[in-house]
């Protein structure tokens, strides 16, 4: 099992900037990727951002240039800078982690960005 604990959600004002962060705990030592997913109210999830075991990322094109992910394996840790916030990026976001073929994830942390 891995247990991911989101943090750094809230409130900003479109333009703004927010970090979250996600800690992984458990059987982690074959984690092969982490990212970011998010969920707007009457949405499906949606991935944002991944990064796998060796720096490889991929974006939503919809957060390319704005959104950054980031790894610290030593602490177990994904995060996501996300800069020149937009209303649209309002949302639930969770981190996942894909362990072998089975997915893992947070209960999420709230976004909103107010116009």
């Amino acid at each position: 099992q891995v247990q991911l604990v989101e943090s750094g959600g809230g409130l900003v004002q479109a333009g703004g900037s927010l970090r979250l962060s996600c800690v992984a705990s458990g059987s982690i030592f074959d984690i092969n990727a982490m990212g970011w997913y998010r969920q707007a109210p009457g949405k499906q999830r949606e991935l944002v951002a991944t990064i796998t075991t060796g720096t490889s990322t991929n974006y939503a094109d919809s957060v390319k240039g704005r959104f950054t992910i980031s790894r610290d394996n030593a602490k177990n840790t994904v995060s996501l800078q996300m800069n020149s916030l937009k209303p649209e990026d309002t949302a639930v976001y969770y981190c996942n982690a894909k362990r072998n073929i089975i997915s893992y994830w947070g209960k999420g942390t709230l976004v909103t960005v107010s116009s």
